[in-house]
């Protein structure tokens, strides 16, 4: 009698759980994305959100929940409930370095999430502002080296992509430069810009314009190719340190045990919006390229860039304590 009682609870559970999919969405949909406004984390929900509200009929709103490199907002979508209405956009960072970073991270990147889309992905690219006397890689170094702590390198926040890409460059050429975190790439960019601080080595499409505007030196490009974005600057390998590699990738993701159903209409909507000509021709000119795979694909992707970075992060010695 209990286990014809267990069935029927456990038929009577999937029954509602398939209406509740079939009734999806119903309700605004949160994107929660964990940087500050002025980023390309920042861009890439908003461009999307507007076409998917139209598309999917409800509302699909922005909230920035900013800090320890994306795990406030991390963590806020990893309690929230597996239903679709909450989702997180989610670099690199969030999903395969901070967890070799943080020693108490406040989620679990393989357990609390249902990966739903990999949205986009860059290389960084390796800056300086004007007034640091040095046009290529090599000058930087010699500089480094003949004023050992005076240059200073700003991030996006410790185990950002713009951190390990500063300490790997300190490995790799045997320079001392001294780190500066800040709260999210914008307010980094900002000090860099004002000559604060000497460099930053950030996603390409966040420092892209500043490059084109002069208001920012291009040293070298972190990824095995250069850029369209950026022709005439050189990959870290051409440059003289081939050891230098570090790019981003930006992605959405759902709480865990969001039903299947949900999770591939999602993947769906954000590959339309990916897709639109418009969205896709904005990201393209800040050096982003198009991924838009599927789920199954975007989550064998995370497991082995989890495994790659905790190598980077070993080699580089970053830790927050």
């Amino acid at each position: 009698m209990l286990s014809k009682f267990l069935f029927a609870s456990v038929v009577g559970l999937a029954a509602v759980a398939a209406h509740a999919d079939a009734g999806y969405p119903n309700k605004n949909i949160v994107l929660v994305t964990p940087f500050p406004p002025g980023s390309t984390s920042d861009l890439i929900p908003r461009l999307v959100a507007p076409l998917m509200s139209q598309s999917m009929g409800v509302t699909v709103v922005v909230e920035n929940r900013a800090g320890a490199n994306g795990s406030l907002g991390a963590a806020r979508v990893a309690t929230a409930a597996p239903d679709g209405y909450t989702l997180l956009m989610a670099t690199t960072g969030v999903l395969a370095i901070n967890q070799w970073i943080y020693p108490k991270l406040q989620y679990a990147p393989d357990k609390d999430f249902e990966p739903v889309i990999n949205a986009a992905s860059t290389p960084n690219m390796l800056v300086v502002n004007p007034s640091v006397k040095a046009a290529t890689l090599k000058e930087l170094v010699a500089l480094a080296k003949a004023q050992p702590g005076t240059l200073t390198y700003a991030s996006a926040g410790n185990g950002s992509t713009s951190h390990l890409c500063g300490e790997s460059l300190k490995v790799a050429s045997g320079v001392d430069i001294v780190h500066v975190p800040y709260q999210g790439p914008a307010p980094a960019m900002q000090d860099v810009l004002s000559g604060r601080v000497s460099m930053i080595c950030d996603n390409l499409s966040n420092v892209i314009q500043n490059v084109r505007a002069g208001r920012l030196r291009a040293i070298a490009v972190t990824g095995k190719e250069t850029s369209a974005q950026a022709p005439g600057v050189p990959t870290s390998a051409q440059a003289g340190v081939p050891d230098l590699e570090a790019g981003i990738w930006y992605s959405f993701v759902a709480p865990a045990g969001t039903p299947k159903a949900i999770v591939d209409r999602l993947n769906t909507e954000f590959a339309a919006a990916l897709k639109d000509p418009a969205v896709t021709s904005r990201l393209e000119s800040l050096g982003l390229s198009i991924v838009a795979d599927k789920p199954e694909q975007f989550k064998a992707f995370i497991s082995d860039e989890a495994a790659r970075m905790q190598k980077v992060v070993a080699a580089a010695g970053a830790r927050v304590q």
